[in-house]
């Protein structure tokens, strides 16, 4: 492929967050415009919270198409867009930005990524029953794309007032949902977990650099049925899919969810497709390389 270097009429896309060192995104995204041989380019710019406002008025005055947000700044953003996507506003959480002419869209992927990369994973709905581990901001966009899908969902986490405040989102959205909130602890867990046909991990427990840890009780069988979705991509497989794989159910780590939002951030910005498989490789090279 024939490597694209920027000129004055190239598109700049970025991605902002604090810290933003260990973002693949960059690699992922400018892998998929070389892929098309576009004439685009994406950017890491690390950005306190204290200069985001600024930061979004200078990548409008910069002319830059779009960009993507991780933490901390995806709820922060919802008050900086003109106009907000339903997903984005339902998730309360603005991942992607495109700005245009008339003003800037803000977006949220994560639910969409989540739902494509679980079933490009082999994962087959069966009962729509599912247990979302945490509460923090990650489980918003899962919890929003179960629901969407006609799940029964269960949120646990440590502290269950949490818990509840998401669930009490979604039945705002939607007063017609089935969401719980639990207790993230063995004995509930344990109820919990029965008849489920998914389980989705959505704390930081296993990422790097916090590898052999597990949100999942040691003693505790994990439920064979239940096809297991975390969405820690590095390690690439956490103590918590080992767990899982040790009683025969199915796994899958964050990966794909990563690719699948990118892809669809992609397509916003650029009305194109990318190459799904070359994001994969793109991600996967720079992550050995990062060891």
């Amino acid at each position: 492929m024939k490597q694209l270097w920027p000129r004055g009429r190239t598109h700049i896309a970025a991605v902002i967050g604090y810290p933003i060192e260990h973002s693949v995104s960059p690699q992922m995204q400018n892998a998929a415009f070389v892929d098309l041989g576009i004439d685009w380019c994406y950017v890491p710019f690390s950005v306190h919270p204290d200069n985001l406002p600024e930061a979004v008025q200078g990548m409008v005055a910069l002319g830059i198409k779009g960009f993507n947000a991780t933490i901390p700044h995806k709820q922060a953003l919802l008050s900086l867009v003109d106009e907000l996507t339903p997903a984005a506003r339902a998730i309360g959480a603005v991942n992607t930005v495109a700005i245009r002419p008339e003003g800037l869209l803000g977006h949220n992927t994560d639910a969409e990524g989540f739902w494509a990369a679980l079933l490009e994973a082999g994962y087959i709905p069966g009962k729509r029953r599912a247990l979302v581990l945490g509460a923090g901001g990650a489980s918003r966009a899962i919890v929003y794309a179960l629901l969407s899908q006609g799940y029964q969902v269960r949120i646990a986490n440590r502290t269950t007032a949490r818990a509840e405040e998401l669930a009490e989102t979604m039945r705002s959205v939607n007063s017609q949902v089935s969401v719980e909130a639990i207790p993230l602890a063995t004995e509930t867990l344990d109820s919990a977990s029965k008849g489920v046909d998914l389980i989705v991990h959505c704390t930081s427990m296993g990422m790097h650099p916090k590898e052999g840890t597990t949100v999942w009780p040691e003693d505790l069988a994990f439920p064979t049925e239940a096809f297991l979705f975390d969405l820690v991509y590095n390690p690439t497989e956490t103590r918590l899919m080992q767990q899982a794989r040790s009683v025969g159910a199915q796994v899958s780590n964050g990966l794909g969810m990563l690719v699948h939002q990118g892809a669809a951030a992609f397509e916003l910005w650029t009305g194109r497709r990318p190459n799904v498989k070359r994001m994969y490789e793109a991600c996967c090279s720079a992550m050995e390389a990062a060891k």
